[in-house]
Parts: structure tokens; sequence; C-alpha cells
């Protein structure tokens, strides 16, 4: 990467700045290792926008206090949205009660849920491109919270499940936004950093959100707080929200143009695309072409829908087993997830202090490639299969009860390592992300509707270990991007072809026609 040319460094740089809020829940980034390049004229005319390094507005020169409030509001908001969605698997049983509907039926709320997620990926960066992150928070968080609200005032499942749908829709760019939020804050060198906060959030509201919802339902005899519980919880994150500054560098000089009576600033086109022809392209049909023809999107959207397949099904599974294998009342059962976010936080520590390791050895010889951030996902990989069919093979009466629970968090800590997967920017950076976004997540929904029925049919050991099964090709996953990845990358015949960049003319251009 040392040898890249200003152009080419610059052009890096210009894609990580425009697409970095493209991944809910564990999202993307680009090459972060060209974060802090100073920006020199001819830089100013490559990049999506006009901030320079040396710029008072710009995110990273603001002091520490107003960094640290942006990135605990983004946080805030990504944890509400986790809480949510697994929060109503503690009244699955009671909703199944109310409605006189199936255990299948009644989980359709959780997965629809994600569904309604799904389409975050999609939508978000065509908003946030236009009118900034901050907006974007608000809204979501005002609208989600009124289809909780919805959703808790409903007299019919049908009502119910429309409410979750789009609930997940208009929250789900909290989740998108976060890791755009961060990149625009934080340098280079924190980036390991910063991911195992944006990572934890979502894991650790995904947590809470049963052990809560669990006492919470129990209390109250009702099923209908699972859904108001959430309600406030986005009002009062709406209030934390409201005095977040933007973030955004194509959005903070058009609005401070504007607060001078001024134009708008020239700026390259939106990476998203400018035409509703370019935007359902970039965003729904490059992401399709790039699932079947590129190898590192394809890999990577196999390996991260696996684990969310595993991860989302826990919610559903954990409860089921503690308490039929070992008896447990919902709420200890809940209680059980305390282990998911000892897991989250372990991961998060030993990939902070596994980055800065290899961060530091690479000081003497240039930027850190981008493939060294694989590392921890090299020996995740191999954890998480084991962890399958621990978990797998210790949930039986004759096992102490803290085997499969512990089990479990050495799976939520193996799957956070293999977080860096998403961090290698494939070609048709924005297409390839959405692709691996709304993959992931589609399965993370799916797979919930059918696993009980699998538990049921084939038992808990044979399932867990299809999964474990299946994650071993993944193994060689890490390996292959971390060897072969720049030449993968390299060879793409998608690369500039996918960017919005690779049709429109550049901005110097457009101002020299002018």
């Amino acid at each position: 990467m040392s040898s890249q040319s200003p152009t080419m460094v610059d052009q890096v740089d210009h894609q990580r700045q425009s697409s970095a809020e493209h991944a809910p829940m564990m999202g993307h980034s680009e090459s972060d290792d060209m974060h802090k390049m100073p920006v020199g004229p001819t830089t100013a005319k490559m990049l999506s926008h006009t901030l320079g390094a040396d710029d008072p507005d710009n995110p990273m020169n603001w002091p520490t206090h107003r960094r640290l409030y942006a990135s605990a509001v983004s946080w805030a908001c990504a944890f509400t949205i986790a809480f949510g969605l697994t929060m109503y698997t503690s009244a699955i049983p009671a909703i199944m009660s109310s409605f006189s509907i199936s255990m299948t039926k009644a989980i359709s709320g959780y997965s629809l849920y994600l569904f309604g997620i799904f389409f975050a990926p999609i939508y978000t960066p065509h908003i946030s491109e236009r009118y900034g992150r901050s907006i974007v928070y608000l809204i979501s968080l005002f609208v989600g919270g009124l289809f909780h609200l919805g959703a808790g005032l409903s007299q019919s499942f049908a009502a119910l499940a429309v409410c979750r749908f789009l609930a997940g829709l208009a929250g789900g760019p909290c989740l998108v936004l976060i890791e755009g939020t961060f990149a625009d804050i934080w340098s280079a060198e924190t980036t390991n950093t910063y991911y195992a906060f944006l990572a934890v959030a979502s894991y650790f509201g995904a947590a809470t959100g049963p052990i809560a919802g669990n006492f919470i339902v129990q209390a109250s005899n009702s099923w209908r707080w699972v859904s108001y519980v959430p309600c406030m919880l986005h009002l009062l994150i709406f209030f934390f929200t409201l005095g977040l500054p933007e973030t955004y560098g194509r959005e903070i000089p058009r609005r401070r143009n504007k607060a001078r009576g001024l134009a708008p600033p020239p700026q390259a086109p939106a990476e998203s695309g400018v035409t509703l022809s370019q935007m359902a392209t970039i965003t729904v049909v490059n992401p399709l072409k790039q699932l079947i023809f590129e190898p590192i999107v394809l890999m990577i959207s196999f390996c991260l829908a696996l684990n969310w397949a595993v991860t989302f099904q826990w919610f559903i599974t954990v409860p089921i087993v503690l308490q039929t294998v070992y008896g447990f009342s919902p709420q200890r059962a809940g209680l059980a997830f305390i282990s998911a976010i000892g897991g989250a936080s372990l991961a998060a520590l030993c990939t902070i202090i596994t980055e800065q390791a290899i961060y530091k050895s690479c000081k003497t010889t240039g930027p850190m490639p981008i493939e060294k951030r694989l590392i921890p996902a090299m020996y995740g990989s191999v954890l998480m299969t084991a962890s399958l069919f621990w978990v797998g093979w210790t949930a039986d009466p004759k096992v102490h009860y803290l085997a499969p629970i512990f089990g479990t968090a050495v799976f939520v800590w193996d799957f956070l390592c293999g977080v860096p997967l998403r961090r290698i920017p494939p070609a048709g950076t924005l297409s390839a992300l959405t692709a691996a976004a709304c993959v992931r997540i589609a399965a993370g929904g799916i797979v919930p509707l059918v696993i009980v029925q699998s538990f049921m049919g084939i038992g808990g050991n044979w399932s867990l270990s299809i999964f474990g099964f299946i994650s071993i090709p993944c193994w060689a996953v890490p390996f292959v991007l971390y060897k072969w990845g720049p030449t993968l990358r390299a060879r793409s015949p998608y690369s500039r072809s996918m960017s919005i960049h690779g049709h429109v003319a550049p901005l110097m251009e457009m101002e020299n026609s002018a």
C-alpha cells in the first residue's frame, strides 16, 4: 500500500468516506490506513467531500468530549435497535397463548424485525449521502419507536407482525450508520478499537433484551411490555440524540455554506448514485451480480451468513434448551445471556490488543496492510467450529448447565473475532458490502424459523453439529484473503465499473466545463 500513487490513495480514501455507513449491526469500512492522509488541492478534487485534514469542522479535529458524545449517541442508537429485536423472544410463549398461534408463527415476529432491517443497507446510503447522518438517526429512532408502540397495542397477530417488520425497517439505519459515524470521528490508529466498541453495541443490546424481557413479562404478566419498553427506550435515546453534531464529510460543508448564505460547495457525485437508475444499480443490481461473480464477496458473505444464522438462533434455542433440559425458569434462562455479554467483551479486548500490537510492529515498515486485520479471524474461525460442537454435545442433563452456557460465550467471542472479515474491501465496495450485509441479515432471520423443528427432529446436538460441519470450510477464508486478497481485488472487473465515479466525469472536469 505504501507504493500507491497519490491518486490511488485519494481514491481509496474517497471510497472509505462515502461508503462507511453501509453495513448494519457489524457493517463495514474501507482503507482506514489512509484515513488521516494530508488533503491537498488535488486530493480535495478527488474526495467526495471538501473537508481538509486541518479543517476545524472536520470531526477528527473536534474536542475529545464532543467526539465521545457523538460516539456514545451512535452506540446507544445501535444498542436500542438490537434490544428491541431480541426482547420480543421472552414473550413468545405469551404471544402464542394470547393469539392461539403456533411457535413458528410467533417466532416470525422476531424474524420479521430482521427482515425489516434487511432493507436498511439498501436505502440508508442514499438518504445519508443527501441529508447527513444526524437527521437519519433522529427520524429512525422516532419512527421506529412509534411502530414499537403500535406492536404493543396490536389486537391481532397480523397487526403485531406488520408493526414488528416496520419497526425493523425504520430502526435499521441506526445499525447501518454507526460504523460511518465512528469512521468520521476516529483515526486509523484506533480502527479495531472503535470496531470493537461498535460491534459490542449491537451484541450488548441483543443480549440484554431477553435478560430484561423475561423479568418484565413475569412482573407485568403481559407480552405487550416487550414492545412498550423498547418504545420508551427509543424515546429516551431520541432526546439523548438531539444534540448530535453532524459528522458526515459531505454534509458538514453543505450546512456550513448554507449557514453563511453561500451556494453549496462543489462535490463529487454521491458514491451510492445520483439518478434512481444509478441508485438501484449500485445497491440492488450490482450486489446480486457480485454474490455470483466476485470471489471475495462470495466468501465473506458465506462466512458472515453462517455466523449470523447461528448467532440469532441462540435467542430461540438457548431458553428452550435450558428450560426443557435443565428445568430453568424463564428468568433464569434469560440470565444465561450474560455469558454472551462476557464473550463479546472478551472479543473486544482481544481484538484491540491484537491490532494494536500488529500496528506497532508495522510502524517501521509503513502503513499496516488491511489484511493484517484478519489475524483475529484466523483463530476465531477455528474456535467457532469447536464451540458449536461444544454446545451441541454438552447440553445434556448429565452435564452441568454451565458447560453449554460457557460454550455459547466462546462462540460469541469467536464470532466477533471474525468481524475483520467485513473490513476487507472487495471490488465495487458499496455494492459488495451491501450484498454481504443483506445476505447475513437474511440468514439471521430465516434460520430461527426452522431451528425449533430441527431441534425437535434430530436433536440439538446434531442440529448444531451440522452448523459445525458447514463452518469448517470457513477456516480457509481469512487465510485465503490474507494471502491473495490484494490479487483478487486487483483482478476484479468490477472495481471501477460498479462505482458511480466510473461513469460520471471527475469533479475537476465538471468545474472546468462550467
